[in-house]
């Protein structure tokens, strides 16, 4: 699953319209391109590429303020936003996605209502602990290195990984239990995206960029 999909959907939805420069402006502004591949050829390639999924509508408007032809905004349909929900919470669920597609999920987290969101994660936690469980009950990751060498490390290495994640499943559930955030249907969501004409203070520019794109 790539967590370039979830990421261009959760802009895109958050605007309610987008281009492509809004969204790639929005994915630095929170510094997906630094743990995730959301970077501008990708993000381009994914709205056109859901664009004909049918996840999302494209747009045609005014001609860009750069003077080439007409953008494209686009906007979730509701094939996208199914897909968006689905992509989320299997984010959320999984016992061991990538660091990219968790960290994606976590951005829209409170898209989800509270209890959905903390049952998402109580599922994590068991999924972490089985595994541990299983994996243990043959294995001891304290004599992993005298019995297999340095290669008993990679093990180690997971069974470490695994219980910092229950570790930290746990408190952000314990957070959201307490009263942080605020949820779908609690009121007013918080504000993940630049404005119009908000300037982007870690926007990642290069020569391509001296000139605002137009077809995006």
């Amino acid at each position: 699953m790539s967590a370039i999909r979830l990421l261009v959907l959760g802009a895109v939805r958050q605007h309610g319209r987008a281009h492509g420069y809004q969204v790639r402006n929005d994915l630095e502004y929170w510094g997906a391109h630094e743990w995730s591949n959301a970077k501008p050829g990708s993000i381009y390639h994914a709205l056109k590429q859901m664009a004909k999924q049918q996840l999302l509508h494209a747009h045609d408007t005014a001609p860009s303020t750069a003077g080439g032809p007409p953008r494209t905004e686009y906007e979730l349909t509701p094939a996208g936003e199914e897909e968006y929900f689905r992509l989320l919470r299997a984010a959320l669920v999984q016992r061991d996605p990538k660091t990219d597609l968790l960290s994606a999920g976590l951005g829209f987290l409170v898209d989800l209502p509270r209890a959905e969101a903390v049952a998402l994660l109580e599922e994590r936690v068991r999924a972490l602990t089985e595994w541990r469980t299983t994996v243990t009950s043959s294995y001891a990751p304290e004599g992993a290195a005298g019995e297999l060498g340095h290669i008993g490390e990679i093990m180690h290495m997971w069974v470490h990984a695994t219980d910092s994640g229950v570790e930290w499943t746990r408190g952000l559930i314990a957070r959201i239990e307490g009263g942080a955030y605020v949820f779908a249907g609690e009121g007013a969501p918080f504000v993940g995206v630049l404005a119009p004409g908000q300037p982007n203070p870690y926007a990642v520019r290069d020569d391509a960029d001296a000139q605002e794109p137009g077809t995006d």
